[in-house]
């Protein structure tokens, strides 16, 4: 009877014995956690795509208003400058290039010619280029050049600046003239302005001449 009882715990207990061994079997690892998927850092600005950064519709630059949405750039336009203008620094990002034009005998400074592109039309441009001689009267004249469509403008009296946009206001300066061409290409105008004491830019209207008869679309 001992032996018959002794003989059922030691099944019982082989029984238990196989049953948590297979438990333990099938228990799941733990997954490993997976470090390698990790990101740092944050995701770059839309204005980093642009070296210039984002700008707001109706931004004023050097030649005009920015393009807005919607406007096509027109053709990059090339040129041959003369060999008296001297490349300079661009005092802002809105200008391509700027070239400074030496000084006429009896002038105290050079003239300036600014290279830049934005949109808003010909005429609204020439108006804000006369606004800037106190609302002189503009010379136009329409030309084709290349195949390209010109404006060049002329414009003397006293300059007061080119805007809040370039900067702190300068004092008006007296005898200045303006000579400027614009290409246009329908949603954008691509301007060729140069400024300086009237003497000055007088003595450099040859060079202008050739400059702009040297204007074509790459």
């Amino acid at each position: 009877m001992k032996s018959a009882l002794v003989m059922r715990i030691s099944v019982v207990s082989s029984l238990s014995l196989g049953l948590l061994v297979g438990c333990s079997k099938s228990a799941p690892e733990p997954a490993p956690s997976d470090k390698g998927t990790e990101t740092t850092g944050a995701t770059p600005s839309s204005s980093a795509a642009h070296p210039m950064g984002a700008m707001p519709p109706g931004h004023m630059g050097a030649g005009g208003p920015a393009m807005g949405e919607g406007a096509k750039p027109g053709p990059e336009i090339a040129y041959d400058a003369p060999k008296t203008w001297t490349s300079a620094p661009n005092p802002s990002p809105m200008r391509k290039a700027t070239f400074k034009i030496p000084k006429a005998a009896g002038d105290s400074e050079d003239a300036e010619l600014a290279v830049s592109s934005a949109a808003g039309g010909v005429e609204p441009n020439v108006q804000r280029w006369a606004k800037q001689f106190g609302d002189a009267k503009a010379k136009t004249e329409p030309r084709t050049v290349n195949g390209l469509k010109v404006t060049i403008v002329e414009i003397k009296g006293t300059y007061a600046g080119g805007g809040p946009m370039m900067g702190a206001a300068a004092a008006p300066k007296p005898n200045q003239m303006l000579l400027g061409a614009i290409v246009d290409s329908g949603d954008s105008q691509e301007f060729f302005k140069m400024v300086g004491p009237e003497k000055t830019v007088t003595a450099a209207k040859p060079d202008f001449e050739k400059f702009v008869s040297s204007l074509h679309a790459k």
